[in-house]
């Protein structure tokens, strides 16, 4: 909004021109969605608490020591949700559709999760959302996504698929885009809400991942940045860098609430959305194999499950102690802080990685 109002009077007020720059409104979203997470907060939880009335939102499927977090808010992902859209709203460029279609997964899967996240609270369901329901929902809101960003991107990248580590090396998908695209959303947004089990263990690599796709972004979108790293060069894609500098002032400011003790979970309202998130820029960027590598560590958490689940199914026998694979750790004596913190430490290498296939082909 203020690129909008102020960005066009800088020919003749010369500091308006600094919200031509990205960078500059990147800055300017990270701080806001991070002052709006420290004001808002207290008064969230404290509503939160008062909602829950002291009921336990600890499910059975979890190790013993998650018992004395009983009486502990969920829902906390609200607080994400406003610090991202009105950061967004607030210094990006509101003519720029694929900022309307990261804000559009970001919002719809937010409130599925909210809408389920509220029945638990308010005991109208015991148990949310019925799995399938919030399923078609998701997929409802992606293929919308998926079918927004095919109609904008110019060809021949918009069903195009690129590889990491290969340069100029692009794969028509044709009509399976759609599919595929809806896939990686969906995917993403809930591998995400797979790893949200321990405090801030889902947080931090979210704050990272997005960290790395606002870079992605940023050089995509730029013509003389892609040109020289040889990647597909993609125009309006840069404006998604406030986006993802939203969202790490968001998860900045959610996880001083959520640092253990956790003073609020997340809840589905958080982790659907901002996995969703990261899986509509991944679409947009053309960086959707990237994000397998860049959220590794949400991969491994839903192979777990899988891996956990057939095993299960077809042998009688389970692979490991509990899944996800977090809970399998609890299982074998780790501390859950060890746990987190090597978690965070195996997502910053990944990130690496990831964004070594940059500059790699």
């Amino acid at each position: 909004m203020l690129y909008n109002f102020l960005a066009p009077l800088a020919d003749d007020f010369g500091p308006l021109n600094l919200f031509r720059y990205i960078t500059f409104r990147t800055g300017g979203a990270i701080m806001t969605a991070l002052i709006i997470s420290f004001i808002f907060g207290p008064s969230i939880i404290s509503w939160l608490k008062l909602q829950q009335g002291g009921a336990s939102n600890i499910r059975e499927d979890v190790p013993e020591g998650h018992l004395k977090k009983a009486g502990t808010p969920t829902m906390g992902g609200f607080l994400i949700l406003l610090a991202i859209s009105f950061s967004t709203l607030l210094w990006a460029d509101l003519g720029n559709g694929y900022v309307w279609i990261v804000l559009l997964v970001t919002m719809g899967f937010g409130m599925i999760g909210f809408a389920d996240d509220y029945m638990k609270l308010t005991g109208r369901g015991s148990k949310g959302l019925q799995g399938r329901t919030k399923l078609i929902l998701e997929f409802a809101v992606a293929a919308l996504a998926a079918y927004w960003v095919a109609s904008i991107t110019p060809d021949p990248l918009a069903t195009g698929l690129t590889i990491p580590f290969l340069k100029n090396v692009l794969i028509d998908l044709g009509w399976v885009f759609l599919t595929f695209a809806v896939f990686v959303m969906v995917g993403s947004s809930n591998a995400v809400n797979l790893t949200d089990g321990l405090d801030g263990l889902a947080i931090v690599p979210v704050m990272i991942a997005a960290a790395c796709f606002g870079f992605i972004a940023y050089l995509v979108g730029h013509s003389v940045y892609s040109s020289y790293l040889q990647i597909h060069h993609l125009p309006g894609t840069a404006e998604l860098s406030v986006f993802c500098g939203a969202l790490v002032g968001a998860s900045l400011g959610f996880l001083w609430f959520n640092a253990p003790p956790a003073m609020v979970f997340m809840g589905d309202t958080g982790s659907l959305a901002v996995g969703g998130a990261l899986g509509a820029i991944s679409v947009v960027t053309k960086h959707e194999l990237v994000l397998a590598i860049i959220g590794g560590l949400f991969v491994l958490e839903t192979v777990s499950v899988i891996v956990q689940v057939a095993s299960f199914k077809l042998t009688g026998k389970r692979v490991f102690a509990m899944a996800p694979l977090h809970h399998h750790f609890e299982k074998k004596g780790w501390a859950e802080s060890t746990i987190v913190i090597r978690f965070w430490i195996i997502a910053s290498i990944l990130a690496l990685i990831g964004l070594a296939t940059l500059k790699l082909r």
